[in-house]
């Protein structure tokens, strides 16, 4: 096990700072978002989603929910369309992975160049790659489940045509395919470690500023969002 593992130590030292950092700004959203939940777009437009039900099922606007979350379906669709095809890819390197090796090589100055090495990389991105496409998967059941219960006559004494059990599994459906948009985020890491671990270590750092600045809501909408907050049903 250890002659194993000595050849692929730096490499496997880089993956785990790339998780641990990636890890660490995921931690670091989740505790802003509990002292502030409008701090991210994701928590603002958690807020918009559960008064976007309220209003629905209150004034019965079943066109507008269902051309909604048609919209909704079709994109997590598409993602998880597109998480599949990229798995058969990856699949289809590891046939050609002598071939394409040297290549790959170029840039890596300081992680192993074995052969085993690679199989490891490519079976890493693949676990990715099926992890956004089980999230997206996911997402689109729960919106299908959302399509039929938001256009049932709301009921107190039915839990689940309750406005609050419809927004809970909404907002269940969003977070999926946030999950799966993550997964795709880290894919990028991933693929220039192939080019080298400490390409990985710096594409991670790259991708979470960026990542950060698409997550942050600005500062100018805070007014605005807020009275999502105000809404006359709260659930």
């Amino acid at each position: 096990m250890r002659e194993f593992i000595l050849p692929h130590l730096f490499d496997l030292v880089c993956l785990g700072v790339s998780m641990a950092l990636f890890t660490a700004y995921n931690v670091f959203i989740w505790w802003r978002l509990k002292g502030n939940p409008i701090y991210t777009v994701q928590g603002a437009t958690s807020m918009a989603r559960k008064s976007w039900v309220v209003q629905v099922m209150e004034e019965r606007s079943d066109i507008l929910a269902v051309q909604t979350l048609r919209n909704s379906t079709m994109a997590a669709t598409f993602l998880a369309s597109t998480a599949i095809l990229l798995s058969v890819g990856v699949l289809t390197l590891t046939g050609q992975a002598e071939k394409i090796g040297e290549t790959w090589r170029t840039l890596n100055l300081f992680g192993s160049t074995e052969q085993s090495m690679l199989a490891i990389k490519l079976l890493i991105l693949l676990g990715n790659l099926f992890v956004a496409f089980f999230s997206f998967s996911s997402s689109i059941r729960l919106f299908n489940h959302v399509g039929f219960m938001i256009n049932v006559p709301c009921s107190e004494r039915d839990y689940s045509t309750s406005i609050t059990f419809v927004a809970i599994q909404l907002d269940r459906a969003a977070r999926h395919f946030h999950n799966g948009m993550r997964a795709f985020y880290f894919m990028v890491p991933l693929v220039f470690w192939f080019f080298g671990p400490l390409l990985l270590v710096a594409a991670t750092m790259v991708m979470i500023a960026v990542i950060y600045g698409i997550d942050k809501t600005p500062a100018m909408d805070y007014d605005y969002i807020s009275t999502f907050s105000h809404k006359r049903c709260k659930l």
